[in-house]
């Protein structure tokens, strides 16, 4: 089969995931996951210590307090060990998680013809409703649907893309992507102070004046095969940081730690904060990006959504000087537009950083 492209056959295979769901239908072998680097699809993997995080620790008026170090601490282990933390204290409130759920899933209970307006098919480019553009015939999908769109910066926001329905849709993403921005730039300065760096050392270049962030809802139907087929394939982010808000009961996310798969228990208040692949290579190898997946589930649906903050494509991205030694020589190549690279990678089945591995 020739590789497909964005187009019709992209929104064609968007839909039959919805259909094969309501319907029971088996899913088809483009969905089937056959051999895995990362592992089979476990049935009960065990429940991951994902340490908890409280972000409010790390604010300016309290990052020198004593309960202060030891959080920074905490968070240097779990950055370096497992790339992932649950983080409380960010200044959300439970409410508001709720309202940004229920926005979404809005958005997925409406008729296919009113979500298809949005479609990437109608509008071109990797904004838009969708599914999986196919690059590749050994390509395995991914059983999800998903709205992804571009919040910042403003000036570049594609609104027509943006659902008018519900109506507080625009306003609702809007006011949590902003507290979620400044969230990670909490969390920027404290990892670069974990490090004894200067506080603006990974800021300064994922965070810096045309960092972008998409917002990506995801909706994971039911599938009746969840023995063999992901709502996400195994992938690290190409994001410097990743924020996800889960499922307020339905777990599905898991991460790949000591080449084990656990799953990321569901904390209530509590967001998920992963490395991607551009801070592992800023911090030289110190910092992890997580390898993970997501599982499907036989009797539930799931919703996430998800935030990636990553630098301007022409910001280039290399390890801080300040972390390569002798004992710690440089690992990583100077990069640019590394989205692109983890994107093809990721389609083909590869591991992105490897290949900007200094061999």
């Amino acid at each position: 089969m020739a590789p497909l492209h964005a187009g019709n056959d992209s929104l064609k295979l968007s839909m039959s995931v919805q259909e094969m769901s309501m319907k029971g239908d088996e899913p088809p072998p483009e969905y089937i996951v056959k051999d895995s680097k990362f592992g089979a699809i476990e049935s009960s993997p065990e429940l991951g210590q994902i340490p908890i995080i409280d972000v409010s620790l790390f604010s300016p008026s309290s990052l020198d307090s004593k309960q202060a170090k030891i959080e920074l601490d905490k968070l240097r282990t779990a950055l370096s060990s497992s790339g992932c933390i649950q983080a409380i204290g960010h200044g959300i409130s439970s409410s508001f998680l709720d309202k940004v759920r229920e926005a979404a899933t809005q958005f997925f209970e409406l008729p296919v013809e009113e979500k298809e307006k949005y479609s990437r098919s109608v509008h071109g480019g990797s904004e838009g409703y969708g599914n999986d553009v196919i690059v590749s015939e050994k390509q395995v999908l991914d059983w999800s649907y998903r709205l992804t769109l571009r919040v910042f910066p403003e000036d570049q926001r594609r609104l027509n893309l943006w659902p008018k329905n519900p109506t507080d849709f625009g306003e609702v993403v809007h006011e949590y992507a902003t507290k979620v921005k400044y969230m990670i730039g909490v969390l920027f300065k404290a990892m670069a102070k974990s490090l004894n760096l200067e506080e603006n050392s990974f800021s300064d270049h994922l965070f810096g004046e045309g960092a972008l962030m998409q917002a990506r809802f995801n909706f994971y139907p039911r599938c009746s095969r969840s023995d063999q087929v992901l709502g996400v394939k195994p992938h690290t982010d190409r994001s410097g940081m990743t924020v996800l808000l889960q499922d307020k009961e339905v777990e599905g996310l898991q991460v790949l730690v000591d080449g084990k798969w656990v799953r990321v228990p569901i904390v209530p208040h509590a967001i998920v904060v992963n490395l991607g692949d551009q801070m592992q290579i800023m911090s030289n190898g110190i910092f992890k990006s997580p390898m993970h997946r997501v599982v499907t589930n036989p009797d539930r649906m799931r919703l996430s959504v998800a935030l990636f903050n990553e630098p301007d494509p022409e910001t280039e991205i290399s390890p801080v000087e300040k972390l390569i030694d002798e004992t710690r020589p440089r690992l990583y190549k100077t990069v640019k537009n590394y989205g692109r690279i983890n994107y093809e990678c990721y389609q083909r089945g590869e591991i992105a950083l490897e290949t900007v591995k200094i061999s």
